[in-house]
């Protein structure tokens, strides 16, 4: 055998030439193994899988919205209490999420994804056999549905992180992002298509558990839970790498400014979509009311064909816009590397206006309305993907699962947790101190939907704010080991090993060996006393 080949052995050996015993009395870190590998086609049926679940995820966020006036006239529930009913949802997922993207960092990502799916489709199809009296009992089943979806709105993500990269990670994560609106719109049309087919808003909560048992299978059966940062190859983290606590995962994303940024601008965009979301098939039914196209509907089944309509335009819309989104961005990529948050600040700069005339001019002509409707959802779409790829590359790969978690919970805390009863609250108070009409009654949803104008106006200046940040945060994110690992002791319980002592990094460099440096951060990384290397 050469030096070269001898030279880590010897280090692997303590005092007396032991092997199994470093010089500061520690057993020493195993060899890193093989990079992890899977086979291309596996990998696309994964995303494949988790792309059919984002959409089963996204039907059951919206498919109350779809079947919204029923719902009200059955539980005898008004517009501020109905908009409560997304606030307990997203409240939910919101409380859930940390707790999901701790155990997503930490433990089986598969099995997570698995329970969160079991807790959703079971509470869906419980709320199906409510009596009007349990009304209460319906709001702590959505509440129940919030919770399984953080499971999968936080992990899901970052498997697909693992398993691609760079402009690969770019286009897969642009599909996953497509089934946001293409589930939301789909949610509408289930809800409403199911309704009108059977007059009973039930069945709609009885056909999705029979897509989620589907899921289910498919997810065990062609998922991995691949080894995290694996896709980057980044060893110290794929294979037993130190960890960090969760307050110092906490510590380094508060100091990630891009990560920041890009977080108050995702809460912009949750704030409003969660108010046009659960709100705009209504609003639009009561302004085809206004303008003499419809009766209106005083009992059960609401035959309102705007559920049908504006799911639908949510589905092209979103198709489209996610697509034009990402594909703006890798052109717009090769003259500047910031391309991601400019054309997210970009298409929400434009948004703003676009929402603003749909609903002002609504009253005047219903058409132009639902034009400048499509265009501003069209628009919106447009960041789902590009967000998702910012934290990824600004964000270590060892905790990505909770920058994702902190993402979810602020934006729904600040953003759709209460926009749909805030919008519904507003309505109610206008409402109450004008005359009981249908007029009366749209002019009050339409002046309570007008602060989503402004709102997301803002979150384009946050994302020209992450733009300024972008390149040197990536930089950072890109050197192994740094940003999350424990240096000193701390509040926080240390999950991972102690660092080394003294004696381990004062080892001599034998000639022939790497430098001197490189073996410090492997000793550092692994959290053993001396780096070792296969021969």
């Amino acid at each position: 055998m050469s030096a070269e080949g001898r030279e880590p052995q010897e280090l692997a050996q303590g005092p007396g030439g032991h092997p199994g015993a470093s010089r500061s009395g520690r057993r020493p870190p195993r060899p890193p193994s093989a990079p992890w590998r899977l086979p291309p086609w596996r990998a696309r049926a994964a995303a494949a899988v988790l792309c059919y679940i984002n959409l089963l995820n996204y039907m059951n966020w919206f498919i109350v919205a779809g079947m919204l006036l029923d719902l009200q006239n059955f539980f005898q529930i008004s517009d501020g209490c109905a908009g409560l009913l997304q606030t307990v949802f997203v409240g939910c997922l919101l409380l859930s999420a940390p707790v999901f993207g701790y155990l997503g960092d930490r433990h089986s990502r598969k099995a997570t994804l698995s329970i969160g799916i079991l807790l959703w489709s079971g509470a869906g199809l419980s709320s199906s056999f409510l009596s009007p009296q349990y009304s209460w009992l319906f709001f702590l089943s959505r509440g129940v549905v919030g919770t399984g979806s953080a499971s999968y709105s936080t992990i899901a993500p970052t498997v697909l992180g693992d398993l691609f990269v760079r402009e690969q990670r770019t286009r897969v994560l642009a599909i996953f992002y497509i089934f946001i609106p293409v589930g939301s719109g789909l949610g509408y049309v289930l809800g409403s298509a199911v309704l009108q087919l059977t007059g009973n808003w039930r069945w709609a909560f009885r056909v999705m558990p029979c897509l989620e048992a589907v899921a289910l299978i498919l997810l065990i059966l062609l998922v991995p839970d691949p080894p995290r940062g694996a896709a980057e190859k980044q060893e110290d983290v794929a294979v037993g790498g130190a960890r960090s606590g969760w307050c110092e995962d906490v510590r380094y994303l508060g100091g990630n400014w891009s990560f920041v940024w890009s977080t108050l601008g995702v809460t912009a965009i949750a704030f409003v979509t969660g108010a046009l979301g659960f709100w705009a098939p209504k609003f639009l039914f009561e302004a085809r009311v206004v303008h003499g196209l419809q009766p209106p509907c005083s009992q059960e089944p609401c035959g309102s064909q705007d559920s049908l309509i504006f799911g639908a335009l949510t589905v092209v819309t979103g198709i489209i816009g996610v697509v034009l989104g990402a594909e703006a961005s890798r052109r717009y990529k090769k003259v500047n590397p910031r391309a991601e948050p400019l054309v997210c600040a970009c298409s929400l700069l434009i948004a703003a206006p676009c929402l603003y005339l749909a609903l002002t001019l609504a009253p005047a002509t219903f058409l132009a309305s639902y034009v400048l409707l499509a265009l501003g959802e069209l628009l919106l779409s447009c960041n789902w993907a590009l967000v998702a790829d910012i934290l990824l590359s600004v964000v270590v790969p060892r905790c990505r699962g909770t920058a994702e978690a902190l993402q979810i919970t602020v934006g729904h805390i600040l953003g759709d947790a209460g926009s749909p009863y805030l919008t519904g609250l507003i309505s109610s108070s206008l409402r109450a101190g004008r005359p009981d009409s249908y007029l009366q009654a749209f002019l009050s949803l339409q002046q309570s939907f007008l602060c989503c104008a402004f709102i997301i106006a803002l979150g384009g200046g946050c994302f020209l704010l992450t733009a300024l940040r972008l390149e040197s945060d990536q930089a950072r994110a890109q050197v192994p080991g740094t940003g999350t690992l424990p240096r000193t002791p701390s509040t926080c319980t240390r999950l991972g090993p102690s660092p080394p002592g003294p004696a381990a990094l004062a080892t001599p460099k034998p000639a022939g060996t790497p430098d001197s440096k490189d073996m410090e951060s492997q000793a550092l990384l692994s959290g053993a006393g001396t780096a070792t290397e296969d021969p």
